[in-house]
């Protein structure tokens, strides 16, 4: 009974998401009760509009700041309210309107989420802070073995590969939703695997199916902010990437957990 009201409650929110008046993603409306002033302008200017437009296209542009802004979905068309993607992007406190716009890594010592935490990190402020902070942190975390190799030589072999973590967790950060729910992105590292989880199921033309081939976007602004980043390459190749790199260190393939409210990724660790 539980499981058919989870599903029941999912499929009423994809029904509200295509319903949206003007058919507006969420990351796209504008977030009542903000001004310009909740949007880090110098960060807008020195990071992401070089990351996002090209030099020769900058050099010529003579709009104001509030129309390039526009024109990138991070302010509505009155040039004045912040969207969701602007403020999750460039916000100076996206999480005191949308509570749940940061993650979460705990590490147990153990196996178990009842057993001893070893070390938590919260990680908040805007995207692009949020972005660099975690790809800093996965390699810091990561553990190598180091075995004897031909002559004097030694060979280190990481227990997880860096760029299958990196991958899933933007994937989880991209499709998750921040819409009716106050709930992170969660990393808890135990001793012999990864979960990595992220609020929202399956958006769109997506299913349990077709999840590692189709590719349908809750959030497309901040999707395109990451690309535009350089934290995704290519749209729609995170998973295989992940795949590629996880069999390439001998780790098994990573377990997909689909839930009506939320996705789950199990990486085990390398035996």
């Amino acid at each position: 009974m539980e499981n058919l009201l989870l599903t029941s409650m999912e499929e009423e929110r994809r029904l509200t998401e295509r319903r949206r008046v003007g058919n507006l993603p969420f990351d796209q409306q504008m977030v009542p009760g903000t001004t310009l002033t909740d949007l880090d302008m110098n960060l807008f200017r020195s990071t992401y509009l070089p990351s996002a437009v090209a030099s020769e296209v900058l050099s010529e542009n003579l709009r104001k700041v509030e129309d390039q802004m526009a024109s990138l979905r991070f302010l509505a068309p009155d040039l004045a309210t912040p969207t969701v993607a602007g403020v999750l992007v460039l916000g100076t406190n996206p999480q005191a309107w949308l509570p749940g716009a940061y993650l979460q890594i705990v590490r147990f010592d153990g196996q178990d989420l009842t057993d001893p935490i070893k070390a938590e990190q919260v990680i908040s402020g805007n995207l692009i802070t949020q972005l660099q902070q975690i790809n800093n942190l996965i390699p810091l975390h990561i553990q190598h073995r180091v075995t004897p190799g031909p002559g004097l030589r030694y060979n280190e072999q990481p227990d997880y590969p860096r760029e299958a973590l990196r991958q899933i967790t933007m994937n989880a950060i991209m499709h998750r939703t921040y819409e009716g729910t106050n709930s992170p992105v969660r990393i808890n590292w135990f001793a012999d695997r990864v979960e990595i989880q992220n609020p929202g199921g399956l958006f769109g033309q997506v299913t349990e199916d077709n999840f590692d081939r189709m590719t349908d976007y809750r959030n497309p602004m901040v999707a395109e902010a990451m690309k535009a980043l350089g934290y995704v390459e290519r749209f729609g190749i995170g998973i295989r990437l992940a795949r590629k790199a996880l069999a390439e260190n001998n780790n098994l393939a990573p377990e997909f957990t689909f839930e009506p409210t939320y996705v789950l990724v199990t990486i085990r660790s390398r035996a």
